[in-house]
């Protein structure tokens, strides 16, 4: 049933809709507008949209999903594409249509509110928040009450540009606070009588794109009463100061290079102090987080803030989510069942949860899959979340129901040995449909699987592979093991599409290290030299080394990149026209750039 105020929000886009196809609103104004409703023009151009759906914190419910896979059958090509930030796109949509779209989502309690634009966009967290042995709060009802303190909100709707909340429920970061807008990682203090208060690490102004910058702290401790407000606090001093003249330099990261982050840190905490004067000052805890609670689902006891919560045997490395645990080096085990098993169930031994991802190739997840996933959750009676990785994880689960939960991924096509595996790759939808990508990048990912899987490589563990097909970051190639950005190059004079690669990047200890710069590749290449890097990690790694660790003690990105030169040649056009031509395209490459309208998920 919808709200009033998505009835008000979607009578009020019919109308504005009908204006401007009547020719009574101009351009640039309509497209402020749409971006507003999550609606984003594509590079085919005409009434071609990307309709991109929020999931706060990744949570769906089977009745979601069923209006999901309905709206992939109606409207877009049958499929809906898995974002980095825990949303949904459909592609193709045709703008006559949309309005009835937004009434299909709203029926089933879902939105596009505010997911592009100058907005407050998706609120992301960690998708075990809730599962996680290692968390010190459970995040999932403070990313809800986030959301819905700035849904709507006066000064959510026209920011100097966009700005992207994260949460973490603990200091090993899965659900990636460190580079973002405002990132919320859950800590512990000890009082002076030596009890443990559980609150907050607020982080501010990170961000990836062509500068990559890493969020920084605005105090040590913020307890749990104040949260919101920060993050109001944050959001208001962001509308004051931003840059709204120069859109390459308005994100809040910039904020940090104008006026130090000291002053920033300053207007922060003097915009919070007098919020309480506000009609929209949020007094005490959220209503969200009273009704269900934010207590951890582990045994985390508390810890300085700052820190994970518990280092113990199976401490938050180990458990405490999707993006950061080690896997063993290779997969013993032999038969499907046992494969997926190790490399896709999430165990808590402190507190008996059980979680198994539901691998997704390319976050593409087709309208059959929706609903079969819809009829499972009922079936086996769980919860299900989309991660930032592009994959579905099924939560409150138990041993005995594991065996037929595989079996039903198995029938569903989406019960392959995947989760931080090499052939987990992440990809934006890049040229396929976004006006400022320069190159194929699902087209990349998919060549890098197939690649893997013929070299026998893809079931290696600890080695996070994404894809860019610009500088914008929305695959998030800065913090991969194995990064690539799309690039024109050039070569006996034609351009040819290419790649930077990256090697290093990580986070994790409410710290990010971003990749470092190894060699430029053509395209057709980028895929051999992943095998290169990935087979050669698995042959040097020592026990328990994760790919950072082994980067740096073979030479760093330079030392790697060192072994890989080869493939940086460009045959000429005669020799192997092929390389002159992207993955998915027919004619020669060409580097079609339109004009962003919000730049990047």
């Amino acid at each position: 049933m919808q709200a009033p105020a998505q009835v008000e929000d979607i009578t009020r886009f019919e109308r504005t809709l009908a204006q401007y196809l009547a020719g009574e609103l101009a351009e640039e104004r309509f497209r402020i507008f749409r971006l507003n409703f999550g609606i984003y023009g594509q590079r085919q151009g005409g009434h071609n949209q990307m309709v991109r759906v929020k999931l706060p914190g990744g949570v769906a419910t089977p009745e979601q999903l069923e209006a999901l896979g309905r709206v992939a059958t109606a409207y877009s090509r049958g499929w809906g594409h898995i974002t980095t930030r825990q949303n949904i796109q459909f592609h193709f949509v045709d703008l006559l249509r949309t309005p009835e779209l937004l009434w299909e989502l709203a029926a089933a309690g879902l939105t596009t509110r505010e997911a592009c634009g100058d907005t407050v966009r998706n609120v992301t967290a960690c998708p075990l928040a809730g599962a996680c042995p290692s968390e010190v709060l459970d995040v999932s009802p403070w990313a809800e009450a986030v959301f819905r303190t700035f849904l709507r909100h006066p000064y959510a709707q026209r920011l100097p540009r966009k700005f992207k909340i994260n949460l973490s429920g603990c200091a090993v970061d899965c659900g990636q606070a460190a580079f973002n807008d405002l990132g919320i990682v859950a800590v512990a203090r000890q009082r002076a009588d030596g009890t443990t208060e559980r609150g907050f690490r607020v982080l501010l102004a990170g961000g990836l794109g062509a500068n990559p910058h890493p969020a920084q702290a605005l105090e040590p401790f913020t307890p749990r009463e104040d949260l919101v407000p920060t993050a109001e606090a944050v959001l208001r001093t962001f509308d004051h100061y931003g840059n709204r003249d120069n859109k390459i330099r308005a994100r809040m990261k910039w904020l940090v290079d104008t006026v130090g982050i000291d002053e920033l840190r300053a207007r922060i905490l003097k915009e919070r102090n007098l919020l309480i004067a506000s009609a929209t000052y949020a007094e005490g805890l959220p209503v969200e987080v009273l009704a269900a609670g934010d207590a951890p689902a582990g045994r985390a006891t508390g810890s300085p803030a700052g820190t994970a919560a518990d280092t113990s045997g199976d401490g938050p490395l180990r458990s405490a989510g999707l993006a950061n645990r080690p896997v063993p080096v290779t997969l013993r085990r032999r038969g499907a069942y046992e494969r997926w098993d190790e490399a896709n169930v999430v165990r808590g031994r402190a507190n008996g949860t059980v979680s198994a991802v539901a691998s997704i190739r390319l976050g593409d997840v087709t309208a059959e899959q929706f609903t079969g996933l819809a009829a499972l959750v009922r079936e086996i009676g769980c919860e299900v979340r989309v991660t930032n990785r592009q994959n579905f994880v099924l939560r409150a689960l138990s041993e005995d129901q594991l065996p037929v939960l595989h079996s039903r991924l198995e029938t569903l096509g989406m019960a392959k040995p995947g989760a931080e595996l090499a052939r987990d790759v992440v990809s934006c939808p890049g040229a396929d449909t976004c006006n400022l990508a320069v190159t194929q990048s699902r087209g990349l990912a998919a060549a890098i699987g197939d690649e893997l899987e013929a070299a026998g490589l893809a079931e290696v563990g600890g080695v996070r592979i994404n894809i860019s097909g610009c500088t914008n970051s929305c695959g998030q190639h800065h913090v991969a093991d194995i990064g690539f950005v799309g690039a024109e190059r050039r070569a006996h004079g034609r351009p040819a599409p290419g790649y930077q690669m990256l090697l290093g990047g990580r986070l994790g200890q409410t710290q990010i290290e971003f990749g470092h710069r190894a060699l430029r590749l053509p395209a057709k290449r980028a895929a051999l030299a992943t095998v290169a890097v990935v087979g050669r990690f698995a042959e040097e790694r020592e026990a328990g080394e994760v790919f950072a660790d082994w980067l740096e003690r073979v030479g760093g990105a330079q030392g790697v990149a060192a072994g890989l030169k080869h493939l940086d040649a460009f045959p000429s056009p005669e020799e192997a026209p092929e390389m002159y031509i992207d993955y998915d395209e027919t004619g020669p490459y060409v580097a079609e750039v339109g004009e962003g309208e919000c730049m990047g998920s």
